[in-house]
């Protein structure tokens, strides 16, 4: 197989970003499998008309089960908001193609596990859209951990602030309403923390967590386009299903304690997705506003010396950097999605899952929920009740 040709369901925030890694893919990365971008799919014949021109697409389409019954199609990516996940995917893989789904997987554990089941049933490749996996800075950060540099793993502090609703007349988008998102900041924000946290230090065995809904109802919206959203009227209101702001504690299968907070009223905060990790011989810091630095720190060092030092992950010792500009040239956001349609690549090529894949999103729901319940009963909830 030379190349994957891709059917793409979604066209909004994240369309953008997958359509701009499989068009960059083969100039950075030509030696892998290449992705043909065959057709885009959209409820809106001229969003979609005009997304398809621009982002570079064949064809465009706005009935996503033709799409799907297409022979000319090997990978079926899944952009579109939560609430119809769990439909596609599960029509994709039993029509034979791989699935590549962004997070969270649907819009319940039960509806997860369910996807999981058939795509494995099916035997299709699958992959969950847990793109901050993929910057090289976190990755030499996973690296440190598992050649024991940090030694024993004592705290986990992880955070992702955003101030986009700070503003109460800010529209009801599609991602204040539970209906259709799920949740709020705990399952779009909270699940990358969570993932972030099961890729570096391993499983939770229990959480305990508190949410707050800021504001209560919303103008609503004319029309939505990711992180934006217009209203016609500040006098018609709906009323916001989700949270504003989650924070949990969790103790780890490895005995490490774990701190998380997601929210979209941290005032000043565009996009601080944000982690510490404490060990026995060094820490670590990563903030994704300077995504390609990781501070670290280690007790070996001289005591005249000793604190924390700014490593730029740009280099090529570090993951995948070989491929992109000379040591001390940055990469931005958008290469997070580019690596992580590499790693698919290059599984479809070995005829192995991906990482991460519906088992990585399928736990990540699981403590998703763990925390919804805690709040529920405010108290200690096991991860593995739910």
């Amino acid at each position: 197989m030379k190349t994957v040709k891709v059917g793409m369901i979604g066209y909004k925030f994240m369309g953008k970003a997958h359509s701009h890694a499989y068009r960059d893919l083969p100039l950075f990365f030509p030696n892998r499998i290449q992705p043909e971008m065959k057709v885009i799919c959209g409820r809106n014949p001229e969003g979609i008309a005009q997304a398809a021109k621009q982002f570079g697409w064949e064809e465009y389409t706005t009935n996503w089960k033709t799409l799907i019954e297409r022979s000319d199609l090997d990978l079926i990516d899944i952009n579109a908001p939560s609430d119809v996940h769990k439909e596609i995917t599960i029509a994709a893989a039993k029509a034979g193609k791989h699935v590549f789904c962004e997070k969270p997987l649907a819009l319940t554990l039960k509806d997860s596990r369910e996807m999981l089941e058939v795509v494995e049933a099916e035997g299709v490749k699958h992959m969950v859209g847990f793109n901050y996996r993929f910057a090289p800075a976190v990755m030499l950060a996973k690296k440190l951990i598992d050649e024991g540099k940090l030694g024993d793993i004592y705290h986990y502090r992880a955070c992702f602030l955003q101030d986009w609703l700070v503003d109460p007349t800010f529209p009801l988008a599609w991602r204040l309403q539970k209906d259709i998102a799920g949740s709020g900041s705990h399952g779009d924000l909270g699940a990358h923390l969570i993932d972030l946290a099961h890729y570096l230090i391993g499983d939770m065995t229990e959480v305990i967590g508190m949410s707050e809904t800021f504001i209560k109802e919303r103008p609503l919206p004319t029309n939505t386009s990711g992180l934006s959203s217009k209203g016609e009227t500040q006098t018609e209101k709906g009323k916001v299903t989700v949270d504003d702001a989650t924070l949990f504690m969790t103790r780890f299968t490895n005995g490490a304690l774990g701190s998380f907070e997601a929210t979209r009223y941290g005032t000043g905060h565009r996009c601080t997705n944000s982690f510490e990790i404490n060990g026995s011989k060094g820490s670590v810091i990563f903030d994704f506003e300077r995504m390609n630095e990781l501070q670290v720190y280690f007790t070996e060092d001289r005591d005249d010396v000793q604190g924390f030092r700014r490593v730029l992950a740009t280099d090529p010792s570090h993951a995948y950097a070989e491929n992109w500009w000379p040591p001390g040239h940055t990469i931005g956001y958008e290469h997070t999605f580019i690596h992580e349609i590499v790693e698919l690549m290059d599984a479809i090529k070995e005829d192995r899952q991906p990482i991460p894949n519906f088992h990585d999103g399928v736990k990540c729901q699981q403590v998703l929920e763990a925390v919804d319940l805690s709040i529920e009963k405010r108290q200690w909830v096991t991860v593995s009740e739910v």
